[in-house]
């Protein structure tokens, strides 16, 4: 993959041989951050998993302390009194059938996060092919399945996020926005990697968290000194 000028200009700037504090880290990252946009800072983590085995797959939801600095578009599939309890709680669209139907005649996905309750799965199960490469298919496991949708709108709009490891065995999640100070970004790097942590599955062996690199949207990656953390 080619690179441009300014991201390899930015590279020079980190030494890949070195683990970084998480202070150093994020102040490295801000400075090989070239965007002119307020980039995302995210977090790559390496899991001792076997991604080819079910059982050793991750998926939940993790509560960042100062949220990731996204707006963030929630759909709720509902009916009845949910409806009303879901767009009093600040869902962005609400519906059922006629929500499903959008998304399927239309391939409409402008949302980041879709909720339903459990009666609702006998039509949101219909848009797996479409929801489930994008990310955004319910399931109880990431707490996007449930009947307390007003709860659960709440906390995703305030900044719990999904985390759930790709085929290689890697977790990627955003721990906020380039704009942050660095106590806040600090705070949610630590809450966001002692999460994940405690989702080891129990057929995982030898140690979890293997390694941690943090990056901005565009920049290049820093190694992180998990030294301090309460991780596995």
């Amino acid at each position: 993959m080619a690179r441009g000028k300014k991201y390899i200009e930015a590279r020079k700037l980190v030494d890949k041989s070195k683990d970084y504090t998480i202070e150093e880290a994020i102040e490295l990252v801000k400075k090989a951050s070239y965007a002119k946009f307020d980039e995302t800072i995210e977090i790559h983590v390496q899991i001792g998993i076997d991604a080819t085995k079910s059982d050793q797959n991750v998926r939940s939801t993790i509560a960042l302390p100062h949220g990731t600095g996204k707006t963030v578009r929630v759909a709720v599939f509902a009916t009845g009194e949910k409806v009303e309890e879901a767009k009093n709680a600040g869902a962005d669209f609400v519906g059922s059938d006629d929500l499903a139907d959008k998304i399927l005649n239309e391939g409409w996905t402008d949302f980041d996060v879709a909720i339903a309750t459990p009666d609702m799965m006998r039509v949101v199960g219909k848009l797996g092919k479409v929801l489930g490469p994008r990310g955004l298919m319910p399931s109880p496991k990431a707490g996007t399945v449930t009947p307390d949708v007003a709860s659960a709108v709440k906390e995703f709009k305030a900044g719990r996020i999904e985390v759930r490891n790709d085929k290689t065995g890697n977790v990627h999640f955003p721990v906020g926005k380039k704009s942050f100070d660095t106590e806040k970004l600090k705070e949610n790097i630590i809450s966001g990697v002692e999460q994940l942590s405690k989702l080891k599955p129990a057929n995982s062996k030898g140690k979890f968290i293997k390694k941690i690199v943090t990056a901005s949207t565009m920049g290049p990656g820093v190694k992180l000194d998990s030294t301090g953390m309460n991780i596995v």
